[in-house]
């Protein structure tokens, strides 16, 4: 792995666990409490040059699946309505979950490329030392 991804994964890790302390105040603090530290975790293991591509790709499907799930039907309106609020508390329901979404989809971005880079580095081990490599 090259430092650049290194440090990529890294930075994303220490946001994932800040995202985890930020939730501690939500109404359901031990769902996205639990979400944030795994993604903070998966991120630590590709830092250090480990892919669980496992796990990452079922994080990264199901993060993606809970985005689209809870994504505002107008962003327009959604931002519109952060503008008016000129703060970060919960006026609405659907305001929590419109950053709730967004939050789902920023791990299911940063893991996907977790995953991809993993798969890579797999692909090209096998075509290097031979199929069985990893049995």
């Amino acid at each position: 792995m090259n430092k650049g991804s290194s440090i990529f994964f890294g930075i994303w890790s220490l946001l994932f666990i800040v995202g985890a302390l930020v939730q501690i105040n939500d109404p359901d603090p031990w769902i996205w409490v639990s979400i944030y530290l795994v993604a903070a975790l998966l991120s630590g293991y590709v830092t250090l040059g480990r892919y669980p591509l496992i796990p990452l790709g079922v994080v990264t499907v199901l993060s993606l699946a809970g985005s689209l799930y809870y994504f505002p039907p107008s962003v327009g309106e959604w931002i519109v309505q952060e503008w008016e609020q000129q703060d970060l508390t919960m006026k609405t329901v659907a305001m929590e979950e419109a950053r709730e979404s967004l939050g789902l989809l920023l791990i299911a971005i940063v893991l996907g490329i977790a995953w991809f880079t993993g798969w890579r580095k797999n692909v090209r081990l096998k075509s290097k030392y031979g199929p069985n490599y990893f049995s």
